[in-house]
């Protein structure tokens, strides 16, 4: 129990860095959650910074669902727990030290694009098929919201179909793709009220 505990706090912690505060500051000088969606985010960033700091974010945001995920299994090989549980609560608790940061005010973002790192690691196929599946729905709607919304739902029924490539076996990677499908959902309850009035913000490629 101790080492899941730990793992937990560690992906916390991981997610709490939240790179596109820390970026919008030294970029722009101002806090991007206090301008635009006022989310802490890419999308938001792209909006309030640039292409440049959106970009960066992406990258760094990703890269630590990556890593979370990555120590976690380090961690469960020197220790006698289930790898895939240990792996599964990292990247719980990753994206959510990202939309509850400690470092932050406890206001984070979202936590897309930190799952999305956290998807390729723990099964790169489903991980790939959610990423494309949220692009093509992005670029056909060009809303963020919704690409990333429906990847989330697309997460746990891959989870039925799809049974190899998980980065550990031994527990059902089902249970957990309902929890992130359903936190990634409650993240965006403010996105999914807009999209059913019609009123949700669509980005622009032209930019």
């Amino acid at each position: 129990m101790g080492i899941y505990i730990a793992v937990l706090a560690i992906g916390y912690l991981i997610g709490s860095v939240n790179f596109s505060v820390i970026l919008s500051r030294k970029m722009a000088g101002f806090d991007l959650r206090e301008k635009g969606s006022k989310n802490a985010g890419t999308t938001n960033m792209l909006r309030t910074v640039g292409k440049k700091g959106a970009l960066f974010v992406l990258i760094l945001d990703i890269l630590k669902g990556v890593v979370a995920v990555l120590l976690a299994k380090l961690i469960s090989n020197w220790s006698d727990v289930n790898q895939a549980i240990c792996c599964q609560i990292a990247a719980f608790g990753v994206v959510f030290g990202h939309t509850f940061p400690i470092f932050f005010e406890f206001r984070g973002g979202k936590g897309v694009a930190t799952s999305i790192g956290v998807l390729i690691v723990l099964n790169w196929q489903i991980g790939l098929i959610c990423l494309v599946y949220g692009i093509l729905m992005i670029v056909l709607t060009r809303m963020v919201s919704l690409g990333s919304i429906t990847a989330a739902i697309l997460f746990p029924v891959l989870t039925v179909f799809i049974r190899n490539h998980y980065i550990a076996t031994g527990f059902n990677y089902i249970v957990f793709g309902v929890i992130m499908a359903c936190f990634v959902l409650f993240n965006h309850r403010a996105n999914i009220k807009r999209l059913n009035e019609g009123t949700e913000n669509r980005i622009s490629f032209k930019k």
